[in-house]
């Protein structure tokens, strides 16, 4: 029998970027938009899902002032868990096979993000699809443009521009003149007449909407989706740091992060946002797609995000993308996330019947458990627990219907409870222990010491 030549490998080889590398600016800033394109795709959609469920405008007003309440309440719970280090105690109960499952689910979880809105609008979304993976896999070696890998480089925006053009000859046709609404929405470019009615100059500020109204059982119910955002949060930045050639980050990082976003939710509140901030899983996918993991692309992203949520009118265009377009990207980013969860098993002996057993239940009930409870879902019903507590029924139903917290509690509960000491090496601790730390691995200092010599308030442990 021929010999493995794979042995497990704490970082992967073949990203051309890693998080201190840099591209050329020409390169950073057309990577940048690439990323800022690709978020589009979630911001707009979950808006334009709730805002007509608002209703009116007073309506409206008063729904957007209880959110900005329920969103500065349930932040807390973030900001107490990361920079308390609570959260990152928590980890420690994590081991590469708990967590690999958790970090697939991440990205699997989403699976009804993928195929499902494609179809919606398939003479759009399946090219797309077929050409995203033609471009960025077969003619990823093609290099029209000195050596620059353009194909593998920039694949979104190549395909987006070129089905973007292809819907836009299927409004202006007439195609979907007689279609069904549904249709409609999903698939014209001048949907809900998006750039005639958005302004060219919009400048958020806080309470915009007014003073932020509190109630304890939509400060509840924020608080569990709170909860499942730190869960997934957490699986994607193990994906993102693999995906950028960097160490797992240990448990101070993780807490960390998680404080952040709690600020960042904060802010949400504050400024009126209809959805708090989490980790946009697409994007992490693409750090493995484009083959950069370069922090300057993120950091540039960031300020595209800020540019056009002011210049109404730009932000708007790329808005009008049609969301099956989007739709068919998720299948390749959700699936590259997921893929990456299963690597971590590499530091596990996959050949030890307990870890198949926890490996298959995780992953099986992490999806089985969130679909049965999302069928049972109606705006009438509300949901499989609908006890006379609202605050009770929204937090349950939030939390079990998100695969990645059902396959953590899952994993973690029977990682740590069966033959425990007995199964260490099974479990990849001799591994991962070295990473629980910030001094656990000199590596750490160089991927995650926070610039402007901000360590110095928030001190690694």
């Amino acid at each position: 029998m021929a010999e493995i030549t794979y042995p497990p490998m704490d970082q992967l080889q073949d990203l051309e970027y890693c998080i201190d590398s840099n591209p050329s600016w020409a390169e950073t800033i057309l990577l940048a938009l690439q990323n800022y394109i690709l978020m589009l795709g979630t911001s707009v959609m979950i808006p334009s899902l709730l805002v007509p469920a608002m209703g009116g405008t007073d309506r409206f007003i008063q729904t957007m002032r209880a959110t900005q309440g329920a969103l500065i309440v349930a932040s807390s719970i973030q900001i107490i868990l990361g920079y308390s280090q609570v959260w990152g105690l928590f980890s420690r109960f994590f081991s590469p096979l708990g967590m690999a499952p958790v970090v697939a689910l991440v990205g699997l979880g989403l699976f009804q993000r993928g195929f499902p809105l494609l179809g919606n609008c398939v003479e759009i979304g399946l090219p797309m699809l077929l050409l995203v993976i033609g471009v960025s896999q077969y003619l990823k070696h093609v290099r029209p443009l000195r050596d620059i890998p353009i194909f593998e480089r920039f694949p979104v925006l190549i395909c987006v521009a070129i089905v973007w053009i292809y819907s836009l000859i299927l409004t202006a046709s007439g195609a979907y003149r007689h279609k069904p609404i549904a249709t409609q929405l999903s698939c014209r470019t001048d949907r809900a007449n998006l750039i005639s009615t958005a302004p060219w100059f919009k400048f958020p500020y806080p309470l915009q909407w007014g003073p932020p109204t509190f109630s304890a059982g939509h400060s509840f119910a924020m608080m569990s989706a709170v909860l499942v955002s730190m869960v997934e949060s957490t699986g994607a930045y193990k994906a993102a740091s693999r995906l950028a050639i960097a160490t797992p980050p240990p448990a101070y990082v993780l807490s960390r992060g998680i404080g952040w976003q709690g600020i960042g939710i904060m802010l949400d509140g504050l400024f009126g946002t209809v959805t708090g901030s989490t980790v946009s899983v697409e994007n992490v996918g693409l750090l493995g797609l484009s083959r950069v993991g370069s922090r300057r692309v993120v950091q540039m992203s960031a300020a595209f995000m800020m540019f056009f949520s002011i210049l109404g009118k730009f932000g708007a265009v790329f808005a009008s993308i049609p969301f099956p377009i989007f739709a068919a990207l998720y299948c390749v980013l959700f699936g590259l996330v997921g893929s990456v969860g299963l690597s971590f098993l590499q530091f596990t002996n996959m050949n030890c019947m307990r870890n198949l057993i926890i490996t298959g239940l995780s992953l099986f009930l992490g999806i089985s458990i969130p679909q049965f409870f999302n069928e049972y879902w109606n705006p009438s019903h509300r949901g499989l627990v609908h006890t006379n507590a609202g605050w009770f029924n929204a937090f349950m139903n939030t939390v079990l219907s998100s695969p990645a917290t059902v396959g953590l509690t899952v994993a973690l509960f029977l990682d740590n409870t069966m033959e425990v000491e007995k199964s260490k090496k099974d479990r990849g601790m001799p591994w991962w222990v070295k990473f629980r730390t910030f001094r656990g691995d000199n590596r750490n200092e160089e991927f995650y010491t926070l610039p402007f010599n901000l360590n110095r308030f928030f001190p690694p442990t």
